[in-house]
């Protein structure tokens, strides 16, 4: 690991992410569950790691919640979006490559579930539900608009994020003459 870890530049990229996502959930909140968020924050995580894709999702979601509302459903979107970044970061994260960019697109679609299969297993009882199925039934259009807008937004996406993360990446890993090698 760098003792660069969180320079300025990393600062400023997380920063911008946060403010990405803040952005795309407002921007996109005429449309229930489609919003950038979640493939944004499956590509940071693949690129840099579960800490960045745990900040950003965290500050994302308080940010963000300051203005669609914030309540109970924060910490079972925290807790959701934390299981996918650990998933992603800790399984998937090392089968990461170029080569697999479509499964990570399907990954990202069935994200989408997962999100909203770990919100209603959360929240359904804060809500005074009394049969988990019958609560996540009903949520499951909502969770596949969620799911396309996952796809669709890793394909635009992750083009554009890359070279940044790359980037980053490149710079943060001393060349043999630096590290004297």
């Amino acid at each position: 690991m760098s003792t660069k870890r969180f320079d300025a530049k990393h600062i400023a990229l997380l920063s911008i992410l946060v403010a990405l996502n803040y952005v795309g959930r407002v921007v996109f909140q005429f449309l229930p569950n489609v919003q950038p968020m979640t493939a944004i924050l499956l590509i940071l995580t693949l690129y840099l790691g579960v800490w960045d894709g745990l900040i950003v999702a965290t500050l994302s979601l308080i940010l963000s919640n300051m203005i669609l509302g914030m309540g109970p459903w924060t910490f079972a979107q925290l807790f959701s979006y934390a299981v996918i970044i650990l998933f992603t970061g800790f399984i998937l994260r090392p089968i990461h490559s170029r080569r697999t960019k479509w499964i990570f697109v399907i990954f990202a679609l069935l994200s989408g579930f997962f999100y909203g299969f770990v919100i209603s297993l959360v929240s359904y009882r804060t809500y005074g539900m009394t049969n988990f199925w019958v609560y996540y039934s009903v949520g499951l259009p909502f969770d596949f608009a969620h799911a396309l807008g996952n796809a669709g937004f890793y394909i635009i996406l992750e083009p554009i994020l890359r070279p940044l993360f790359e980037k980053l990446l490149k710079e943060r890993t001393p060349n043999k003459k630096e590290a004297g090698i």
